[in-house]
């Protein structure tokens, strides 16, 4: 198993550790703690990449790791942030973000049976990166009228940008739901 690749299952294996501290809040700076692991395996998604990249080292495990490991890590965050502020971060909001997951992960299992590779769009990793900042400005939790607008606009920035990278999977990658059988 190449580094980057190694990133990627690192970043897998900080998410428990990540949610124990987002939902055990008896733990002196539990929330800090959460985002400093949140924070580095946020980091690690840009490294794995750009070392893939970078040494030509990409692979189909990576091709399809990265985005899961990506989807795994958000999709936890936004589910915890729901069940410790769901004002902030809405259920539906949620829910909705997780089935565009969930379709997005069956077109890349429907794509894997048929040998092709469905890679991360520029509108998926545009939309992961505004999720990461919107988690990360949620389990701050700053307040104020200022920094609570900011967080609405994120939340509903990621869901508008959730929205059009599915539209833009579902349009480039008909063919592979037109071939299955």
């Amino acid at each position: 198993m190449n580094l980057p690749n190694k990133i990627t299952v690192f970043r897998v294996l900080l998410i428990p550790v990540f949610i124990f501290f987002m939902l055990v809040q008896s733990i002196p700076g539990a929330k800090w703690w959460a985002l400093i692991f949140f924070c580095l395996a946020s980091v690690s998604d840009f490294f794995d990449g750009y070392l893939a990249r970078k040494n030509n080292l990409v692979t189909d495990f990576g091709k399809f790791m990265d985005p899961l490991a990506d989807k795994l890590l958000i999709c936890s965050a936004m589910i915890a942030l729901t069940s410790t502020d769901p004002v902030r971060m809405p259920a539906w909001v949620v829910i909705i973000i997780i089935a565009r997951e969930f379709t997005i992960s069956g077109f890349r299992l429907i794509a894997s049976d048929n040998g092709k590779v469905i890679a991360a769009s520029i509108w998926g990793k545009v939309k992961t990166v505004v999720q990461m900042f919107m988690v990360i400005l949620l389990i701050c939790d700053f307040g104020g009228d200022t920094v609570h607008i900011i967080e609405k606009v994120l939340v509903y920035l990621a869901l508008g940008l959730t929205v059009i990278s599915l539209i833009e999977y579902v349009i480039k990658n008909r063919d592979v739901i037109s071939s299955y059988k």
